[in-house]
């Protein structure tokens, strides 16, 4: 297999804010081509394609909450790369719906809107991105965008939690079934990081208690999660593949 260490074409879904928006630039400074998606936030995403160092990147809209937006956003994002090498799946949704306040029809919408995005769209995606590096022959990374939540619990976000282990298992279990083929797949699980989206919970006492969660005594970064990102996607991890990447600053240890 032949993956390149940079100069690749880059899928990053959810990538107008954020995490999102700081793993398309950490692949962009490395070199990579970078095809940055958005559902409804265009002109987010807007600015962050035009914050790209680097040509050649692409900015591909669509909802991946049905296949075949999902499988749309592939096609854009392939023919304008020509091709894909690298596909990070970030988009999610993320809805409170504690169950003793939620009534049924909103829990029951609120766990399809989840699983249609967290877990489906990165199904669909992944069976696009691997099917064409199969195809090109030469190898290729995808690596997902869990959580902490996915192990310690989420009381007021259960199918935020939930989704998260499932997308955790997928990656697993494309990994085995991908390494034949040169292709690693991993996920990473952060803990609370700071992004423009929950900043308002990082004032006063709430944003005391939640740096208090790490003995770092802070939260981490985006950056700091963008920064694993890329190396589980280079070809010096292809070892890392079906790795569960903890990055929560020591705030909750798996055994």
């Amino acid at each position: 297999m032949s993956l390149p260490p940079t100069g690749r074409r880059v899928l990053v879904t959810g990538a107008a804010r954020g995490l999102g928006r700081a793993v398309a630039r950490a692949f962009a400074a490395n070199g990579d081509r970078v095809a940055v998606h958005f559902g409804s936030r265009e002109e987010e995403a807007r600015a962050t394609l035009e914050s790209l160092p680097g040509d050649g990147h692409v900015l591909t809209g669509g909802d991946l909450s049905d296949p075949a937006g999902a499988a749309a956003v592939a096609a854009r994002a392939t023919a304008g790369l020509g091709g894909l090498d690298v596909l990070v799946n970030n988009a999610a949704v993320n809805e409170p719906h504690p169950l003793a306040e939620t009534p049924y029809d909103v829990w029951a919408e609120t766990w399809q809107r989840h699983l249609s995005v967290n877990v489906l769209a990165a199904a669909c995606l992944s069976h696009l991105a691997a099917r064409g590096m199969i195809e090109a022959g030469t190898g290729g990374r995808i690596v997902n965008i869990g959580s902490r939540g996915a192990f310690r619990g989420e009381p007021d976000h259960p199918a935020y939690g939930a989704t998260k282990a499932a997308l955790h298992a997928l990656g697993q279990s494309l990994a085995v079934s991908l390494a034949p083929h040169g292709i690693g797949v991993a996920s990473v699980a952060p803990g609370f990081f700071a992004t423009e989206r929950v900043a308002h919970r990082l004032r006063g006492a709430e944003g005391e208690a939640i740096a208090a969660q790490s003995p770092f005594g802070r939260v981490g970064t985006a950056g700091e999660i963008a920064d694993a990102v890329l190396w589980l996607a280079s070809p010096g991890a292809e070892w890392a593949s079906g790795t569960v990447l903890d990055l929560n600053g020591a705030s909750y240890l798996r055994t």
